[in-house]
């Protein structure tokens, strides 16, 4: 467990991050970028500083360098990494030269009661443990794999509410709609619970301890809500995105900071395991049936 949540951690850094240089001499600049920092950045040139800014409200890029007469200009969108903006500020400035370094526009900013995205980072692991709370609730005290099914749903429901109303209306985590923050939150509880309940229903309560190593061991520091997933080791940032965790940081950030932009990798992720948790509780609950007056006439005296 040390391992699984301490060596991802230590071994973030800048790895292919997708940047974009805009201006007169574009090409120039990625090439410093790439001598200084080799393998950190994925740079494309686009022509103008508003082609990157679209770049980055697309999602395409984290941030831009404008190359201008005056010296480089940096784009950053604190919203979709407070840590790669605070990093091509401060690479910026080194470009240039300049003791109070170079101008900084935040494209699309975080939250200004979160502006570290420090909130989204600390709700996604309750929000796993109490989802794998709610499997374990299911898989011990409803027998039955239909009705496990209805509580995942509807635990569900009530807890992305119950997320919303505390990340949306008490502390201000996300700019919302309130909805929007319910409907992921939701989507990813579900992902999880219903995952983790459909294993326990086809393989036994060894079921349990596979999605708690899923998701909690492995989804979760390598999720990549506190930097980027391109800050992870390769390619444990491409896998914790295939995992609940990672998926449900993305689709927030993608559908409360940049209007769905992004939005469809992470939507599908989450959809999936959902869809493969009532799957498996399916299978389950037409199985029943027939183990049933199975178990009964093995029940009755010779």
């Amino acid at each position: 467990m040390i391992c699984a949540f301490t060596w991802p951690a230590a071994r973030t850094e800048p790895r292919d991050v997708p940047i974009v240089v805009a201006g007169p001499g574009a090409a120039a600049t990625a090439e410093r970028l790439e001598r200084t920092l080799p393998g950190a950045f994925d740079v494309e040139a686009v022509p103008a500083a508003d082609d990157a800014r679209a770049a980055i409200a697309d999602r395409r890029a984290y941030g831009a360098i404008v190359a201008t007469p005056e010296g480089p200009r940096v784009l950053t969108a604190s919203a979709a990494s407070p840590v790669i903006a605070q990093q091509l500020t401060a690479l910026a400035g080194n470009l240039a030269g300049a003791p109070r370094g170079a101008p900084v526009q935040d494209v699309v900013a975080a939250d200004p009661d979160d502006p570290r995205g420090a909130g989204l980072a600390a709700i996604v692991l309750p929000l796993i443990m109490s989802s794998l709370a709610a499997a374990v609730l299911l898989t011990f005290a409803v027998p039955s794999p239909a009705w496990r099914a209805a509580g995942a749903l509807l635990f569900a429901v009530l807890g992305g509410l119950g997320v919303a109303g505390l990340a949306f209306g008490w502390l201000s985590l996300f700019p919302g709609p309130y909805l929007v923050v319910a409907g992921v939150a939701a989507l990813a509880i579900l992902a999880v619970t219903g995952t983790v309940a459909g294993l326990a229903a086809a393989v036994g309560r060894s079921g349990l301890g596979i999605g708690a190593l899923t998701f909690l061991l492995l989804g979760n520091p390598l999720s990549g809500v506190t930097a980027a997933p391109e800050m992870l080791p390769e390619p444990l940032g491409a896998v914790g995105q295939l995992l609940p965790p990672g998926a449900a940081g993305t689709l927030m950030r993608s559908a409360t900071f940049f209007d769905g932009a992004g939005a469809g990798a992470p939507l599908a992720v989450l959809l999936t395991w959902a869809a493969a948790g009532f799957a498996l509780l399916g299978a389950a609950a037409l199985r029943a049936p027939r183990e049933k007056p199975a178990r009964e006439k093995e029940a009755v005296p010779a």
